[in-house]
């Protein structure tokens, strides 16, 4: 086994670097699409939030509003997968600090989904 590491190919610049970067972020949305349940449905409520947000939003405000909550919650859940998945690389026994970096990661999701809601309810009603 080497002692040292294989080269670290050179980095892209530029519109390659842009296109590239570009390609990494859709393999993480596939990726979290195909692994993540939690994922899957918040993917299906932004895809009913979308329209209902363009018909009972009152002002482009608000639609944003509506709408980037639900963004919003489909970030925070990629942070929380992102947190799991290095968690689960580390090691799959149990460590108290791999349980507090998981449920710490699951308390943003819960509270940006209250977010959701709380945005929700005071814009419609």
């Amino acid at each position: 086994m080497p002692d040292t590491l294989p080269p670290v190919p050179p980095k892209k610049k530029g519109l390659a670097r842009l296109l590239a970067a570009a390609g990494y972020s859709i393999a993480g949305l596939r990726s979290a699409f195909a692994s993540e349940e939690a994922f899957r449905l918040e993917v299906f409520t932004l895809c009913l939030a979308v329209p209902l947000a363009l018909w009972l939003g009152e002002s482009t405000v608000e639609r944003l509003l509506l709408i980037g909550s639900v963004l919003l919650l489909l970030i925070v859940e990629l942070l929380n997968t992102a947190v799991e998945a290095v968690v689960n690389r580390v090691g799959l026994e149990f460590h108290e600090l791999s349980r507090q970096a998981k449920d710490i990661g699951s308390a943003a999701v819960f509270i940006c989904m209250g977010l959701v809601a709380m945005v929700w309810v005071a814009l419609l009603i």
